[in-house]
């Protein structure tokens, strides 16, 4: 006989429309509810996930947790998915996946016991899936995977195999006719999929009021029961999801899908872009701290904070619920979600210090008129860059002359410069100095600054000849436009990788929805900000004492050389920094923007030389994806890159998500303004008409971006490596020692250039630590990790785009594979 699984559930955001209080409150009614049905319906079984809304039913409704206790034992209630919970799925990186998983997992099994764990993993709500997310399902004992969105894409079955990358693959559903039911209407569902399924030998339905709970009902529940005894065609079942696809294995053949789930609701790559930054910089900070207590546990001595380090990551997987990090909550979800950030943002800020005071264990006492900056890198290989540090100097100098600072590398000089620092006393007290350095891997690099007494500061030698600013060294040439302040030229060995009036911030129609839901694309330019003329720049910069042009050097010395430009469009404005490097070819670039516009978006366009059937790619969850080159809107990480047969245009950002590329153009998504939580329905208006309504990101927001270009191979290579420096960035501070204790070792290096460290950290149970490694260009690579203490290498073969972890043992000193869980 043909079968039907009914999975019962009930869909319950944490936040969406409400704050996490009403979310709390609606998951201690439904789950009593359920449990209640649990006990009094014969054969039926409900299905939850979300191992945040367990820890609320255990904290505010305790005798409640333990019935469900019992009901998980008895098979009345079963944990689907098993997951912290319903993430966004392209945003996240994949370390973040990964802990999304360990975290459900390791809360699911200390509260359940072993035995419970979940083979399907399921997404009902998302907005689209990362390809990268199949790997990762392999690695962490999953074989299925349920999810609904997108809605219109053309897929080859309702079920069929998910291929990712590295050969790995999952079975995956379509959810039909959604992931709820209205009360009371749950048969009418069920009998709609029957009638459009008639010949199918298997099926699944999903049902239960959701959005904000509720999920079972008495009437649903004895009307499905007199369904199951009317139906001859068809055993109509309650079920779980492993239930479903152990069967569907054995009855069908499935077609197979390579790729995205993508895409959908494309505003949500950009709506509220300060929750989208601030998730990228919790992030980045969570796991350069966990590699500096890493090392500092192993090293120093210290005691590893796991408990410190659980509630940061907490706030980080919350803020990842898939209306917080798209941005389509409300006004106070956003506040709310922000300032938990902030408190992840702040414990690791304690943290990091610990570990690095830690790590300045044996630095010498420094020298007399020696102020000494310490740089750690938290990277397993050689990190170079552009360092800043601000310190004070012993004493004023209320004198005209001016105390300029060198930076020494073991008593050689480093290129090295002063500029503006944070501070605006106008007295020679407080520095910001500015040095480029190669620091070696998963160490403390001490430099060593002097001041040298100067008749006055330096004034900036690059001036504009003939309308421009033109930059030049043997890696680079660039021309800044006096005159439009954007940037006409980028040549790297030689090529010019651009065509002129590149960097132009465009203006672009849009509307009041935060996920847009009518449209895949974002071309319809209203406008372009436009140099600002001289008074409206001078009294923009808050300057009294003359006239300043509105593009100018502001910094140049022996590291680099800063241009600013000062841009507006009707009650917006930007200020773009160009930070030009005197070593090397990557360019960093600042916005600063002040929106004041409303249903608009904001665009920043670079048009390359790369040619017009150019290949447009992004990072992905341990993967790279292959991107819309139609101009349609794209979503991707950390980094974007233009590619032809020869040559690759690669974009930096620092938490920027959304993008598009057309014809050889690349353009970034930097701000939406639609209203919050506008949800289109029917012909209404998007909202009401009679009032004053807040839009997003209105203000200022900054956005900073790095470009380089050169072969490609070498700069796909590379750019992996370089986002990861520029988001865990080596940690700077002035920092007098004392001379006591001893300098810590490096405990390991990767040998290659290529290959990634994503985690280093102690493991969840025992002593251990964890390291993970990934290939990130597509192609098979040896490597090898060379352990610090003994020397000893150990190669590590990875496939194409592989991930795997690895397990450091302290007391032996051994490192071998165990599985992504840790088990």
């Amino acid at each position: 006989m043909k079968k039907l699984h009914l999975l019962s559930n009930a869909h319950l955001d944490p936040v969406w429309q409400w704050q996490w209080e009403e979310g709390a409150a609606a998951a201690v009614s439904t789950f009593r509810a359920a449990a209640d049905f649990c006990e009094q319906f014969e054969g039926y079984v409900f299905n939850h996930n979300e191992a945040i809304l367990y820890q609320w039913i255990e904290e505010y409704e305790p005798e409640l947790f333990e019935r469900i206790r019992k009901l998980v034992a008895s098979g009345k209630w079963h944990i689907m998915g098993g997951w912290y919970l319903q993430p966004d799925c392209n945003m996240p990186s994949g370390e973040s996946m990964v802990r999304q998983i360990l975290a459900g997992r390791t809360y699911f099994r200390e509260k359940f016991g072993e035995g419970h764990d979940p083979t399907t993993a399921i997404n009902f709500d998302p907005f689209g899936h990362s390809q990268g997310l199949v790997q990762i399902l392999n690695l962490a004992g999953f074989d299925s995977y349920i999810f609904m969105r997108p809605d219109e894409m053309t897929l080859p079955a309702q079920d069929f195999i998910w291929k990712g990358f590295n050969g790995s693959s999952v079975m995956a559903h379509k959810v039909w006719g959604g992931y709820n039911s209205q009360l009371g209407k749950s048969v009418d569902k069920i009998v709609k999929w029957m009638d459009e399924n008639a010949d199918a030998p298997i099926g699944l339905v999903l049902w239960g009021v959701g959005n904000h709970g509720g999920g079972p009902s008495r009437v649903d529940l004895n009307l499905i029961a007199e369904l199951q005894g009317a139906r001859e065609d068809f055993e109509i079942v309650h079920s779980t999801p492993e239930t479903y696809f152990a069967e569907l294995a054995q009855v069908k053949d499935l077609p197979a899908f390579e790729g995205d789930l993508n895409p959908r609701f494309v505003g949500c790559y950009t709506s509220q872009i300060r929750i989208k930054q601030k998730h990228r910089k919790l992030e980045n900070e969570l796991y350069m701290t966990e590699k500096m207590l890493s090392m500092a546990a192993l090293e120093a001595g210290l005691s590893y904070p796991y408990d410190d380090l659980q509630a940061a990551l907490q706030d980080l997987l919350t803020s990842e619920f898939h209306d917080i990090l798209p941005g389509s909550s409300v006004q106070s979800v956003e506040e709310t979600s922000l300032r938990g950030l902030d408190h992840g943002l702040e414990i690791l800020s304690k943290l990091k210090a610990r570990a690095f005071f830690a790590l300045a264990a044996g630095q010498p006492v420094a020298e007399q008129g020696e102020y000494p900056i310490l740089v750690y890198n938290p990277h397993p290989y050689p990190v170079r860059g552009v360092w800043e540090c601000e310190f004070m100097l012993e004493d004023q100098n209320w004198n005209e002359e001016y105390s300029m600072p060198i930076v020494y590398k073991d008593g050689v000089r480093v290129p090295s410069q002063p500029e503006k620092e944070d501070s605006n006393l106008n007295l020679d007290w407080r520095k910001k100095v500015v040095f480029e350095a190669e620091l070696p891997p998963m160490s403390m690099n001490r430099f060593e600054c002097r001041m040298e007494l100067l008749a006055e500061k330096p004034s900036p030698a690059l001036t504009a000849d003939q309308g421009k600013f033109v930059f030049q060294t043997e890696d680079l040439y660039v021309v800044i436009n006096a005159l439009t302040g954007l940037m006409d030229e980028y040549a790297v060995d030689g090529k010019n990788r651009i065509a002129p009036g590149a960097c132009v911030p465009l203006v672009v129609n849009d509307n009041g929805d935060p996920w847009r839901m009518d449209v895949n694309a974002f071309r319809d330019v209203l406008g372009r900000f436009q140099l600002m003329p001289p008074g409206q720049g001078t009294d923009f910069s808050g300057v009294d004492k003359g006239l300043l042009p509105s593009v100018r050097v502001i910094e140049d010395g022996e590291a680099r050389t800063v241009i600013e430009a000062l841009f507006f469009y009707r009650n917006s404005q930007i200020v773009q920094t160009y930070k030009l490097p005197k070593q090397g070819s990557e360019i960093e670039i600042h916005v600063r923007v002040f929106w004041n516009e409303k249903d608009k978006l904001l665009k920043w366009s670079i048009p390359t030389t790369i040619g017009d059937h150019a290949a447009y790619r992004g990072q992905t969850m341990f993967g790279v994806a292959e991107l819309p080159k139609d101009g349609h809107e794209a979503v991707a990480q950390k980094w974007v890159a233009a590619v032809d047969g020869h040559s690759a245009f690669t974009v930096i950002n620092d938490g920027v998500y959304g993008s598009d590329f057309k014809d050889g153009e690349i353009r970034m998504t930097l701000l939406r303004s639609p209203a919050y939580c506008a949800h289109p329905i029917l012909d209404r208006p998007l909202v009401v008409q009679d009032r004053f309504l807040p839009r997003m990101d209105q203000g200022e927001r900054q956005f900073t971006f790095w470009l380089n270009a050169g072969n490609k191979k070498e700069r796909l290579e590379a750019v992996d490596r370089e986002a990861l420096a520029h988001g865990e960035k080596p940690f700077v501070l002035s920092f007098f020692p004392s001379g006591l204790g001893e300098l810590p070792g490096c405990p390991f290096e990767l040998e290659d250039e290529v290959v990634q460290l994503t985690t280093f950290k102690r493991e969840e149970r025992g002593d251990g630590y964890i390291l993970r490694l990934f290939e990130p260009t597509g192609q098979a690579r040896e490597t090898a990790i060379i352990l610090g203490r003994s020397g000893k290498s150990i190669p590590v073969s990875l496939s194409g785009f592989e991930v795997k972890t690895l397990r450091l043992d302290p007391i032996e000193g051994t490192i071998s594979e165990v599985a992504l869980l840790e088990q």
